[in-house]
Parts: C-alpha cells; structure tokens; sequence
C-alpha cells in the first residue's frame, strides 16, 4: 500500500472512532433501563441506581455547574457572537459627579473569547454526558450479570493503579485544550474579521468578513500587495528551513567525525569551545553579532582595512562604502544563513557523537574485513544508520527553522530596512519569516486579521509538511537496515 494512502487511512480510522462512540452511545440509550435513559436529563441517576452515591453526587454537581454556567453566563456573550456586539463605546456626562463615564458598550474581543470558551465548555458537556451514558449502561450489565460493582474508594484505587495513565494525562489534556487548542480557535476566528488598528475594542466593534481577508493573501491589486508579500516571504522561509536545518544537520556531523578522529589534536577542547556557543545565551550572541556585521561594524571594518571592500566595489559586487551584510537581500540572506551554521552545528554535533558511539560495532568490523574504506563505511553504513535514528528530529528541525523568530528578528531588526514598496506597504521585508511577518503585523501595526490568516497559512504548512515527512521517513519497520 502506498504511503500516501496511509494519510487518508488514517482520517478515516479517527472519523471511525467518532463514529463508534456515537454509536455506542445510541446502543446504551436504546438497551439502558430507566435509569440510564434519565442519566441524560439528571448525570447522577445511573450511579445512584447502583449505590455508586459519591460518583452520583459528583456527576450532579458538575451538571448543576454547567447549567449554572448556560445560564447565567454563557448567553450575555454568545448571543451576540452572530454580530461581535452593536453597541459602541461612548461616553456622557454624569450630572451628579460631573465625570465623563461609560455606556454599556459591547467588547468584541470579549464577546469572540468567551463565546468560544462557552462553546469548548458545552462541547466538554456533550462528551460527558455521551460518556456518562455509556458508563452507567456498563454499570446495568455488571449489575445484571452478577459482577462486582466497584465503590467509589474501590474506583479511585482503579484510577492509582490500571489507570494511573488517565490520571497523568489528565491536567496535561487540560492545558493543551486551554493553552492550545483554544488559542488556535481563537486565531481562526479572528481570521475571519475586520480585526485591526481601525476595529481596536474596546472603543471601536470589528465584525464578521468572511473570507475577505483570506481574499486579500491571495489575490494581487492595487489596494492589497499582501498576495506579493506573501509568496515572497514564504518562497524565503522555505528556502531559510531547507539551508538552516541541512547544513547545521550535515555540518554536526562532519563535526563529529572530525572530532572523533584519531588524528584530531585536542579534541576535548575543540569541542569545549563549540559547547561554549550553547552556553551563551542566543539573546546575547545574536545582538553582538548584529553589531559586528553591522554597515558601522567591526567586520566591515576590518574588510576595509584589509582592502576587501575596495576589491568588491571594483569589481562592480557593491556601490557603498561598506558590506551590506544585513543590509541588503541577498547579503542578508547568505550572512543569517552562515551565522545560523555557527550558532546551530554545536546541537547537532553533540547528537551525532551520541549516535556514533552507538553505531553497530559488528557491521563495521564485517565492512573492514571485506575491504571497505572509510568512505564506503560513512556512505553505507554510518550515514544510514544516523539518518535512520536522526529523521525524526531531522522533520522536527524544519519545522522549527520556519518558526524560527529569534536568529532573524534579533539579527535584523532594525537594522534591515526595505526599499521594495510592495513590502513596506504590506509591512513586511525581505529577510522577513512568515513568522517575524506575523510578529510585525501583530506589535507594529495591530493588524490581527491579516496576522491570523498568516498563523493559519503557518500551521498549515507545518501540518502538510511534518505529516507528509513522517510517512515518508519513518514509517515501517527500517531497525537494522542500512543498504
């Protein structure tokens, strides 16, 4: 079966799942006595049925809090949701106190967040009570049957013991659903507004649009050159990820067979001096380093004490007084990409001396006997066996070099400026990511609808790429084979 097919495979097997559930469900309502049947108005009713008191009281507090929560809660926002609020903020004279205050304004941001959160909570409150049905039906068989039916103590012990993995993943699933999944809720549905400096709440309302703004990333006019910035800016961070993640990747461990040399002189202290580039914070190595290949910097200066500059204006490869290193595009381009190397070899280096302790000593001894060289041994061997163990990190790596917002914001920013119009009316530059592009739009100029259609267009390149990758590399069973 291909790989390809793999992906859709798998959709379907966790729309299957869903579906198993919901059927489930319905078996257990259909087959249930009263009691199961009056668990989906009152939670508590199956476990009261069979004596389960705590656990009933438990699932009736938590139904009484979700009610309390619909009610008095809940609809002061998602009633507006449809609009994002239509009362805006103004002021008036209190005659009493002779102050300026408030109306009962509406706050769009307020009205998106909370509707979203009331929506996650009652999708919480489905689950549960599906759930909750499907419990007390088993409990009605056990019953049936015969079978013992735990006490509450008898549960928690259950929950301490054979299912202690429910019990650690539990507050891990909590904060992916508040710290994650609800954020990117929340960036999508900003996508899908006028959320901007113009639409700021809670003085100004912003409002549905559709996908205007997903219309305005894709198609090019006079009025929108984000469609141009976009393609830009993407087709550099791909070529950023590509270059950053394989020559620190292949760079690591050329580093590593160096350092493992037996000709290698003082290994231990090349390696110290490599390690140290980790142990300086990248807050602090960047900065310096901007300075240094600054257009008033030191390199630039010793280039043009050295006559370096003087050659390259004479041979026609710059018309300043100075090396643009990060001042020009493809100047700028080339410099974060070797500067990258110097700051991302060392990681990489560690890995693969990691992995070259652990490579299989009988493969290697059966390729000496047979007369291979050390070039035949890296080629078949080595190189194999590393790129086996290392292609997991390797997918995550790209990933992480398209997200990656500090080696360019702190070497470019303010520093590089844009002469390209097109750019600087979409508020991006050259040597700009998706991602420092998205930071810009986001701090710079409060444009959040623009800024959330580019986080999605980021999470969806991430997704395709790493899920795409990951069937590629990894998947089958490939232990122990390196030809």
């Amino acid at each position: 079966m291909s790989k390809l097919k793999k992906v859709p495979l798998a959709i379907w097997g966790f729309l299957a799942s869903i579906g198993g559930f919901f059927a489930e469900f319905g078996r257990a309502f259909a087959k249930g006595d009263i009691f199961v049947k009056l668990s989906v108005i009152w939670w508590g009713a199956g476990y009261i049925r069979r004596k389960q008191y705590v656990k009933g009281l438990i699932m009736t507090a938590l139904e009484v809090a979700i009610i309390l929560f619909s009610v008095l809660f809940a609809p002061q926002y998602v009633s507006k949701f449809g609009t994002l609020g239509t009362v805006q903020y103004s002021t008036h004279l209190d005659p009493t106190t002779f102050q300026m205050v408030p109306n009962d304004y509406d706050n769009s941001f307020l009205i998106l967040l909370l509707s979203l959160m009331s929506f996650v909570v009652w999708a919480f409150a489905l689950v549960v009570l599906l759930k909750n049905v499907i419990n007390v039906y088993n409990l009605q068989k056990r019953a049936e049957s015969g079978a013992h039916v735990n006490t509450f103590i008898e549960d928690v012990k259950t929950y301490l013991d054979s299912k202690f993995h429910i019990t650690l993943l539990t507050l891990p699933v909590i904060g992916i659903v508040v710290f994650t999944v609800i954020p990117i809720l929340l960036l999508i549905f900003v996508a899908f507004t006028n959320y901007d400096q113009n639409h700021m709440p809670p003085n100004q309302l912003f409002q549905w649009v559709g996908f205007a703004n997903f219309k305005s990333l894709f198609s090019s006019g006079l009025t929108s050159t984000f469609s141009y910035a976009f393609g830009r800016i993407l087709g550099w961070t791909l070529v950023w990820a590509f270059f950053a993640t394989f020559t620190t990747y292949f760079g690591g461990i050329l580093m590593s067979l160096l350092l493992n040399s037996k000709k290698t002189v003082v290994p231990k202290l090349w390696r110290l001096l490599l390690v140290i580039t980790i142990a300086v914070p990248q807050f602090v190595s960047l900065l310096l380093v901007r300075y240094f290949f600054a257009n008033d910097g030191i390199v630039n200066t010793i280039c043009e004490n050295i006559g370096l500059t003087a050659l390259l204006r004479d041979w026609g490869v710059i018309n300043t007084t100075f090396i643009p290193f990060l001042s020009a595009p493809i100047w700028a381009h080339v410099t974060i990409i070797i500067i990258n190397i110097w700051i991302g070899v060392p990681y990489q280096m560690l890995i693969a001396t990691g992995i070259l302790m652990n490579l299989p000593s009988d493969q290697l001894e059966s390729a000496r006997i047979d007369g291979a060289n050390k070039f035949q041994v890296f080629r078949y061997i080595t190189m194999p066996y590393m790129f086996q163990v290392t292609a997991p990190t390797l997918v995550t790596d790209f990933v992480k070099n398209i997200n990656n917002f500090n080696v360019i914001f702190l070497l470019t920013d303010g520093v590089y400026t844009t002469t390209n119009t097109k750019l600087a009316a979409s508020f991006a530059k050259e040597t700009d990511l998706l991602i420092t592009w998205l930071f810009n739009l986001t701090q710079n100029y409060y444009n959040y609808k623009m800024a959330a259609v580019i986080g999605i267009m980021v999470f969806l390149i991430c997704a395709v790429f790493t899920l795409i990758a990951f069937n590629f590399l990894i998947s089958g069973d490939k232990e122990g084979v390196y030809n």
